[in-house]
Order: C-alpha cells, then structure tokens, then sequence
C-alpha cells in the first residue's frame, strides 16, 4: 500500500470511527432524553434519592425528624395530585441516604455564561459521581437525586435554606442549616428543587414576593387571602396582599394548577 493509499485509508477510519461515536452519542442524549420525558406521564411513582451531605455535626434527632417527615411529605404529593387526577399511589416515592460527612460543598457556577455553565455541569456531574460511589447510590435507579447540604445554625440569626437545580435534569441541590424545627421547610424546599428537575418553573419575582394568580396554591379561592397553602414553586405563603409568610409544616404545601400542568398533573393549556 502506498503512503498517498495509507493515509487515505487512515481518514476513512478516522472518519468512521468520529461518525460512530456521533451516533452513540445521540442514542444516549436522546435516550436520556425519552426517559426524562418519560417522568411526566406518572405512570408510576417516581423514585427520587434525597442525599444527606454533613458539611458540619447536625443533631442527630433532627436528621430522624427529617427522614421521618418524608412520609408525610410523600402523603401530601398524593393529596395535592388527587386534586387534578387520580392519586392511588404517591406520586413520588423517596429514599434518603446519609448523611455522609463532605470536606467541600458542591460547585456553583462562577457566572452566567456559556462557558461557565458548561464548566459548572462537568464540576457538579464529578462531584455527585464521586459522593454516588462512596455511599453506594446507582444513580441509574433514581429518577432524580436531590443532595442536600445540612450544617446545624449558625448564631442567632434565621435558619437558612437555599437550592439549585437542572431544569428539566436530574440533579438537584439544597443546602440547609438544619436543626428540629426545619426538617418540615427542608423538605419543603427540596420538593421546590425536585419539581425544578421535571419542568416546573419559579413562580416568584426578582425581590421574591409571589407572583398571583400563578404563584398561588388555590387561585380561584375565595376571598382569595388568606392562602392555606403555599405554592411549592413560590417562596412563601400569601396571607393578605403584599403580606407573605414562610411555610413551617408540610400540610401547607400546596401545587398550584400551573405547577400541575408543566410537571404533567393536569393537561396543559390549548395553544
């Protein structure tokens, strides 16, 4: 064979061997893809990991009440699913793991753009790969996975929670200072977080307050405030106009008809 003969040889293969590692990676982005979409027919109820990362000792009484709670939280989903469509099961079945102690928090991303959220989703997926090892999750048998951050409060200040999370993805994030009296807004927020990962969107403005009608739990009621329940997509729960409270209990988390619409609990609006 000639050098000219080799080396177009070579391109062939070269070639082929680029075209073949394109197609294997749209079957897999279009296989994840199905199977995420898949989520929101609820034909089953979904199987969501909540992972426990101890950045700091916590109580451990409060991490009892937090993985007791997720009972009540499953029995809430089901109550708030029966308003839209029939609910014979949870919607959403949990599995808590931890708390494993962590020496880092995960990555957030350094800024808005392109690249920086490229480098952010590389940085999150080793970091939940490395913790999905060393506590023994396969991350294949989860629908969703939130990893929560808890750390005992810190001064005298409010406790805080905060999360982020993938749009439409699997992973989810919260970070908590958790102590007996949060296990309920915790796993409140979580909820907020995992609803992020199945297409459902803030329904809250840029200080935070409430947009209404389509932050609101019950929309139609009447008189419209006091709402009984928060919106798990807002923030707070609307007592009076302008007027907004943090939820404490589970029994006030409410979705709201839009919420039920992007996650798949209720049809979606004719165009």
């Amino acid at each position: 064979m000639t050098t000219t003969s080799w080396k177009r040889r070579f391109r062939q293969i070269r070639i082929a061997a680029l075209l073949a590692l394109l197609v294997t990676v749209v079957l897999f982005a279009y296989t994840d893809v199905r199977s995420r979409s898949r989520r929101n027919e609820w034909t089953a109820p979904l199987h969501v990991a909540l992972v426990l990362l101890e950045e700091a000792p916590v109580d451990p009484l409060a991490v009892q009440k937090l993985r007791a709670r997720t009972t009540a939280l499953e029995t809430q989903l089901q109550a708030e699913e029966a308003r839209y469509r029939p609910a014979p099961l949870a919607p959403i079945r949990f599995e808590i793991f931890g708390p494993a102690h962590v020496s880092r928090q995960p990555p957030a991303p350094e800024g808005p753009g392109l690249w920086d959220l490229i480098r952010y989703t590389w940085e999150l997926r080793r970091y939940v790969h490395a913790i999905d090892e060393a506590m023994g999750i396969d991350s294949g048998q989860f629908d969703s996975r939130v990893y929560t951050t808890i750390r005992p409060p810190v001064g005298t200040e409010p406790t805080h929670v905060e999360g982020r999370s993938e749009n439409g993805g699997r992973i989810a994030q919260v970070h908590v200072e958790l102590d007996g009296d949060m296990a309920d807004l915790a796993l409140i927020v979580m909820t907020h977080e995992l609803l992020h990962t199945l297409g459902a969107t803030d329904k809250y403005d840029a200080s935070g307050r409430t947009l209404v009608p389509d932050g609101l739990a019950d929309p139609t009621r009447q008189p419209l405030f006091p709402q009984d329940r928060v919106e798990v997509m807002a923030r707070n729960r609307p007592t009076a106009p302008g007027v907004e409270v943090v939820p404490t209990t589970l029994p006030e988390l409410g979705v709201g008809p839009l919420t039920a619409r992007e996650i798949g609990w209720a049809p979606a609006l004719a165009p």
